[in-house]
């Protein structure tokens, strides 16, 4: 179990200009409601390159859910960014592929599977917006609010529940 102030959620896609940059502000929104201290969240990609923009479907949808893309950059996955994280949530198969072979072993999941709740760390991947029209990014976003909020409630019972009892 990991103390809550020290834990590290990394969100993983190809180009780290969709989905992994809208699962990291939907993922810091849903920590500070639920008033969660020191929880860092970042976002990588196994095909990014270092300083790139979200996406403009991206950028668009997450004003549209009244969050900012603007200041991100994207950033490779790498060596210290897998080693950085306590827990390492893919969007398909082959970023958790990715991050297992940077030596992730132990803590890489694909979102929809750790969502569900189950033990299986492979599942349906999120379907990638890139490329196409507002629909799709915002059926994406979507997606994903509902993924992270189930994400973050695993979170809280199987790696944070010890700090909220000694706090009793």
């Amino acid at each position: 179990m990991i103390d809550q102030a020290n834990f590290r959620l990394l969100l993983v896609c190809t180009g780290n200009t969709c989905r992994s940059p809208m699962a990291q502000v939907i993922a810091r929104r849903s920590v500070e409601r639920r008033g969660w201290d020191g929880v860092e969240i970042r976002s990588a990609g196994v095909s990014a390159y270092r300083g790139g923009e979200a996406s403009e479907g991206a950028r668009v949808v997450a004003e549209w859910g009244e969050l900012s893309l603007a200041e991100h950059m994207t950033t490779p996955l790498d060596p210290e960014s897998v080693a950085w994280a306590s827990l390492i949530l893919t969007m398909g198969p082959r970023h958790a592929d990715a991050a297992e072979a940077l030596g992730g072993h132990g803590k890489v999941w694909m979102l929809t599977a750790f969502s569900d709740g189950g033990e299986d760390t492979r599942g349906p991947g999120v379907r990638d917006p890139f490329g196409g029209d507002a629909e799709d990014y915002l059926e994406c976003f979507r997606a994903l609010e509902g993924l992270v909020e189930a994400a973050l409630g695993r979170v809280e019972a199987d790696f944070l529940a010890p700090r909220k009892e000694a706090a009793q």
